[in-house]
């Protein structure tokens, strides 16, 4: 029998809108890897499994079949974003678990272009932390469970890498797509302010952004164009005329780009591990082979950036955390609101930091098309119970491992992690590419360069069955 888990979400729409597989039988193969696997991975707090089977049936008898760019595509939602007939716990005990009554708009446009919900995926409570882990259970990294699948989209990074689906949903304030992208050997696109609807209420004062997780830069590219709402607008033909779902022109190879690589971190006094910085470098020169033209600069970030962005991370919290009882919160998560609470008493939450970050980094982007950095800058965390330990020591954890992500979410910049090489560990390695406003499948078609070029394994290898003697 064919198996259709772990492969790529365009090769599953295209075998689907052909007939040469329904929607029911590729949803089922990945509910049966999910059930093999998610007690290994941790990715999902709910497993639809009766409801997917019958959405994949719905998908099947569509009129429109022929047309969906993600034909019968099994995804995974990150459990702060509402899926109808569900929950939306948000990895908290404090949250209602009210059923909701509609999707958020991300959600609905996956499934209009045909993706089946097969299950929504852990996070941290409230989404604050670079960890999945909490009352309802731990995300562990597929290629090492011994290691966090960072987060907060953690879960849905862990389902795409152990294959249990081809694409996944999530959301980025801080990092929070790239940081377990990075982690985890995918890509991580977080799109620039205004391309994708994004979550609910403040949405971190604007730095959070709904995005995906994939494989391949043409899944990335994919699923991306079905968030902005452009897949229609960005179809090509085949020599039939018919519209190919999902085909744009980012799919051609990138003019020569003027490339800044930089391995300084943003925060002062946190330092880049040298194994981290190597990768960039590495990626430097095979963006140099591909007729980029590149070279070391380091962006001006401001040195009062790291007040400035703690303010904004603890403030999106208390903007969470308002109505839930505080009893049912976790005491890491009490005092990060606690300090957001005090930050915006001292009017730390009313200036344009946006503003005047993109003020300042507008010379160096009318220098440059595309800044490399690492994605991480050091190891991930063990994958434990970072909840019940303190407050200081999940920030210290955090800003160690992933200083480099949260400008680009201040600036409202697209930014996205991706697999390059590999970490002495024997893990995937990671780099960031980030761009100008508007420039996500330019970021793409560099993506889909070094795909080419450095090949990276797609999943990680899942683990011997062991035989069951009678």
């Amino acid at each position: 029998m064919t198996k259709w888990a772990g492969r790529t979400a365009t090769e599953i729409a295209e075998a689907v809108r052909q007939k040469v597989v329904t929607p029911r039988e590729v949803v089922a193969d990945h509910l049966a890897a999910i059930a093999a696997q998610n007690g290994r991975v941790g990715a999902f707090r709910v497993v639809r499994a009766t409801a997917a089977l019958a959405e994949a049936d719905a998908v099947g008898a569509r009129t429109d079949l022929s047309r969906l760019p993600l034909a019968g595509v099994p995804v995974a939602v990150k459990d702060n974003l509402p899926v109808r007939g569900e929950s939306t716990r948000n990895g908290s005990a404090a949250t209602p678990a009210t059923l909701a009554a509609e999707d958020h708009v991300t959600v609905a446009r996956l499934r209009a272009a045909g993706a089946v919900v097969v299950g929504l995926t852990h996070v941290p409570e409230l989404c604050v932390f670079g960890t999945t882990d909490g009352v309802h259970g731990i995300a562990r990294n597929p290629w090492d469970p011994s290691r966090t699948a960072g987060g907060s989209s953690g879960g849905s990074a862990a389902a795409v890498a152990a294959g249990l689906v081809p694409l996944a949903l999530g959301n980025d304030g801080m990092g929070s797509l790239r940081i377990p992208a990075a982690h985890c050997g995918l890509i991580g696109l977080k799109p620039g302010t205004g391309r994708v609807p994004a979550g609910l209420g403040g949405a971190w004062f604007g730095m959070s952004e709904n995005g995906p997780l994939a494989t391949t830069a043409a899944d990335a590219r994919l699923m991306f164009s079905v968030l902005a709402g452009e897949t229609d607008e960005r179809g090509d033909t085949d020599e039939a005329g018919e519209t190919r779902p999902g085909a744009d022109e980012s799919a051609d190879p990138p003019r020569a780009l003027r490339i800044a690589v930089s391995t300084r971190s943003p925060i002062a006094g946190v330092r880049v591990g040298g194994a981290y910085a190597s990768l960039a470098r590495q990626a430097a020169r095979a963006l140099v082979e591909a007729g980029h033209r590149v070279s070391a600069a380091h962006p001006p970030y401001p040195l009062t950036f790291g007040t400035v962005i703690l303010a904004r991370w603890t403030g999106g919290t208390a903007q969470d955390a308002e109505g839930l009882d505080p009893r049912l919160l976790t005491p890491r998560t009490r005092r990060h609101a606690a300090i957001g609470r005090a930050a915006g008493r001292l009017g730390m939450l009313r200036a344009d930091h946006r503003g005047a970050l993109n003020k300042r980094l507008a010379p160096f982007f009318e220098e440059y098309d595309v800044l490399l950095t690492p994605a991480l800058a050091r190891r991930g965390p063990a994958a434990d119970a970072w909840h019940e330990r303190g407050w200081w020591a999940n920030v210290l954890v955090n800003t160690a491992c992933s200083p480099m992500t949260p400008p680009w979410n201040l600036s409202g910049h697209p930014a996205l992690a991706m697999p390059f090489g590999s970490l002495p560990t024997g893990l995937p390695g990671s780099v960031q590419l980030v761009g100008r406003p508007g420039s996500e499948l330019q970021l793409l078609a560099v993506v889909g360069q070094l795909e080419q070029a450095r090949p990276w394994t797609r999943t990680a290898p899942a683990p011997p069955v062991r035989a069951v003697l009678d």
